[in-house]
């Protein structure tokens, strides 16, 4: 299958992080094998999604992260709290295509509201001319979403959805609680992780899947909450731990072990969905300066 005609290099100019940010969800849906999830051997814990879906999705989400990127820049001047509601429409529209493309599947709302935010970070950066690099990126991102946690779900009453249900139930936060937070789940486990793979010499494949590893055994993932309450995000974190622990895995090995961690996942029908939307930004943050 043909890759996205993307080519983004570290030195190009910013607003391809709207390039980046396209290409991140074709290789997060085509990384193999990824437990629980649509990749390029099988639809995971999925029985609504497949491959083919992904992809359309992708096709018709990617042209609008240009358009979060212009949005962030052209109110720049406004607080970054404000960014929320001026790149919002931007997201609405967004998340229509997708359901367009995919026949009403939520394939990737939780990728276009992290990578949206992302690329409004990046030109409300490029506008003032400062600098575009991890630290930057994830600050800018934690100040235009001050106040997420409470406004949307600490002052909810009722639960409309199941991250709201599940913040009421158990106090997890979800996409927006990462977002507030500034990706650290990524920025804290996911990117050293690779950086530590490819500094011991690991194919970039490799070091994505153990990125991913890393995610799924610190991500409060509500995806896996919402299938398997508690007890599956436990078990998925200490499966992710467990195989992060085991020293030199990678090549074959890596991949039988994480067929292994797949099939036991499709098993408890739990899918870490949230972990995936973070291997996405991890891989275009990896594009940029720490």
């Amino acid at each position: 299958m043909a890759t996205l005609a993307v080519s983004v290099k570290r030195n190009e100019p910013v607003a391809d992080i709207a390039g980046l940010a396209g290409e991140a969800m074709y290789r997060e849906v085509m990384l193999t094998p990824k437990p629980g999830l649509v990749d390029g051997a099988n639809n995971g814990a999925h029985r609504d999604m497949n491959l083919a879906l992904f992809m359309a999705s992708i096709a018709a989400v990617s042209p609008w992260f240009a358009r979060f990127f212009a949005q962030g820049k052209a109110t720049a001047h406004f607080p970054a709290p404000q960014t929320l509601a001026a790149i919002r429409p931007v997201g609405l529209a967004c998340e229509q295509a997708m359901f367009n493309a995919t026949g009403g599947i939520n394939t990737h709302k939780g990728g276009v509201f992290s990578l949206g935010l992302l690329c409004a970070a990046a030109g409300r950066l490029a506008s003032g001319g400062r600098p575009l690099n991890q630290r930057a990126l994830c600050r800018e991102i934690s100040a235009i979403c001050t106040g997420l946690v409470d406004g949307e779900l600490k002052k909810s009453t009722q639960a409309n959805t199941k991250g709201e249900h599940i913040f009421q139930t158990l106090g997890l936060t979800g996409a927006r609680g990462e977002a507030e937070s500034g990706f650290t789940t990524v920025t804290r486990f996911g990117l050293p992780q690779w950086e530590k793979a490819l500094r011991d010499g690991l194919t970039e494949q490799d070091a994505l899947l153990r990125m991913l590893l890393a995610l799924m055994a610190h991500n409060p993932d509500t995806n896996v909450v919402s299938r398997g309450g508690l007890n599956g995000l436990k078990y998925v974190q200490r499966y992710a731990g467990r195989l992060l622990q085991i020293r030199n895995l990678s090549g074959e090995r890596l991949r039988k072990a994480l067929i292994d961690m797949d099939n036991a996942l499709i098993a408890k029908n739990l899918s870490p969905g949230g972990s995936a939307d973070l291997l996405a930004v991890g891989w275009v943050l990896s594009h940029y300066p720490a």
